[in-house]
């Protein structure tokens, strides 16, 4: 169980983190590093600190502990040295609920993995009716199966052989019934919330719609704030933006709905994905996309694939698409031309190279945009009626 599990909690509390992060077989250097700097992000994001890092080459994973022996014993040999200056420890992998308490018995200390620790950012980013509630359902599905393995102790001391059930079964299956019900009123709610938004959308079918996707963090939510001149949250943070935000927008004459949506990220869990259904509809339901990547980044590439392999998950993958290369105030200027030719070179989407926060290239943005809003079906036979 992650240490702030309240799906409800916008104000989680901080706490120190050590974190086992596992390299990949195949990483290179450059992802080893890219990796390793996202996923410390994610801690900060959760509001938490870090106080050591292990990294760990890919191994087997071992069913009982997922780490192999020599591991958990260099861990707990740490924490032991540390005394209490550590809260919580995060292993950077999916960990079944039988490997979490193992850890969690022999490090005494509080285990998460990858999903968890997301949940937690999702649960602190959480603003609206909708939001809390996809952050519940999924934390509550990610609890469900390891609610047996905390109540193992119970079990074991009071309901002793030849007896139907104990006192820690009795709860046990109690607290299953809760979380079952609770699910089960969650996922109503989500569907009540999933039809009024398609009578809203429905109503406002006649005009085109545009949606913002991206990997998270990459200024999306920058990039809707410049092009509406509304207020849209900005900040330095993973997953800052967990509900769509939708507003009316008229460039060179042309009106059109433009959403700002949920960032995705490597391995982000399925779960998150089904709990985030009725959000993803604005991406489903889309005339084009922008999708909006980090040109900074070394791994800007494999973040695109990482969208373009959601958006397939999700039934987006046929949408048009514009590709916004943002951020390209941080590269040189041999940099900036290395990375344009490259990508032109490949990439099968137009693309437009723009600086949101120095306002680089966004008449060229909007000029590409209204060109492919004025291509598309819909808004022909609005020009021809």
């Amino acid at each position: 169980m992650t240490p702030s599990s309240s799906p409800q909690a916008n104000s989680l509390p901080a706490l120190r983190a050590l974190v086992v992060r596992i390299e990949g077989a195949n990483e290179s250097p450059e992802q080893k590093e890219e990796y390793l700097e996202e996923l410390l992000f994610l801690v900060r994001s959760a509001g938490h600190t870090i106080t050591h890092v292990f990294t760990y080459s890919w191994r087997s994973p071992d069913p009982a502990t997922f780490l192999t022996k020599g591991r958990v014993e260099e861990v707990q040999r740490f924490l032991e040295a540390q005394g209490g200056s550590v809260d919580f420890v995060l292993v950077d992998a999916d960990l079944s609920p039988v490997q979490v308490r193992n850890l969690e018995e022999r490090w005494n200390k509080p285990v998460t993995d990858r999903e968890g620790l997301i949940l937690d950012i999702f649960a602190r980013n959480a603003r609206t009716a909708q939001a809390k509630a996809q952050v519940a359902l999924a934390r509550l599905e990610y609890e469900l199966p390891r609610l047996a393995h905390r109540w193992t102790h119970l079990s074991r001391e009071r309901g002793g052989i030849g007896l139907r059930a104990g006192g820690g079964e009795q709860q046990l299956e109690i607290d299953r019934r809760k979380v079952r019900e609770q699910i089960k009123r969650l996922r109503h709610q989500l569907a009540h919330i999933q039809r009024q938004a398609q009578v809203r959308r429905a109503g406002r079918s006649a005009l085109p719609r545009v949606a913002l996707v991206g990997y998270t963090n990459v200024g999306k939510s920058s990039l809707m704030r410049l092009i509406t001149k509304a207020p849209v949250l900005v900040a330095d943070r993973l997953f800052a933006t967990l509900d769509t935000t939708t507003r009316r927008v008229m460039l060179e004459g042309l009106t059109f709905l433009l959403s700002d949506t949920v960032g995705f990220i490597r391995k982000l869990p399925p779960r998150l994905l089904e709990a985030f259904y009725t959000t993803l509809e604005e991406v489903r339901e889309a005339d084009l996309l922008l999708l909006v990547v980090d040109a900074s980044s070394p791994g800007y590439l494999e973040q695109l694939r990482t969208v373009e392999r959601t958006l397939e998950r999700i039934g987006a993958a046929h949408i048009p698409i514009l590709v916004v290369m943002n951020k390209i105030d941080r590269l040189s200027p041999a940099q900036r031309e290395l990375v344009e030719v490259s990508w032109r070179a490949q990439s099968p989407y137009p693309t437009v190279f723009v600086s949101v926060t120095q306002r680089e290239n966004i008449e060229v943005l909007h000029q590409e945009l209204v060109r492919l809003l004025r291509a598309l079906p819909k808004v022909q036979e609005r020009a021809q009626a």
